[in-house]
Parts: structure tokens; sequence; C-alpha cells
């Protein structure tokens, strides 16, 4: 969800991605955009030169799917407060 949100903003490159997502490896990122990519998410497109440049993009079928993720993280941040009311009212 996190890199789908990223991509929301727009293209990206696999280092700006890196840099956005820091605590988490860079073999676990590869392995994630890969499995965005298999799932129809996300496209990659390499660039022949030198150094190397890649780059991602949200597919359409996943910008369909970005409010649906934007619900889901509205429900999530109301049932964090309704947590901190809870804990806080004991």
């Amino acid at each position: 969800m996190l890199i789908l949100s990223k991509l929301q903003k727009g293209r990206s490159r696999f280092s700006d991605l890196k840099k956005e997502f820091s605590y988490i490896t860079e073999r676990m990122l590869a392995l994630q955009l890969r499995a965005l990519e298999q799932d129809g998410l996300i496209t990659r497109k390499a660039y022949a030169e030198m150094p190397p440049r890649v780059e991602y993009e949200l597919t359409d079928m996943a910008k369909l799917l970005l409010p649906v993720l934007d619900q889901l993280s509205s429900w999530g941040n109301k049932l964090r407060a309704y947590h901190h009311e809870q804990i806080s009212n004991h």
C-alpha cells in the first residue's frame, strides 16, 4: 500500500523509492516491486543508459484501486483514534 501511495504522486525511480522506504532492505523493496508488477499494479521501465535507470509507475488498474486504499487508510486512522481514546479513558 505504501509503494502504491508513493507512486500515486507520479513515476519514481528505484533510488527514490529506496530513499523513501529506507527502513526496508533494497532486496525486499525489489521483491515488493516485482510482486506489484506481476499483479499488474505497476509498470517497470528500464532505460538503456549508463548508469542504468529504472522507473516505476502505476497502471490504470492500480489507479482504480486508489480510492479503496484511501478509504482503508481513513478507516485505519479512525480505528487508531478510537483505540487511543479507549486507552485514555481507562
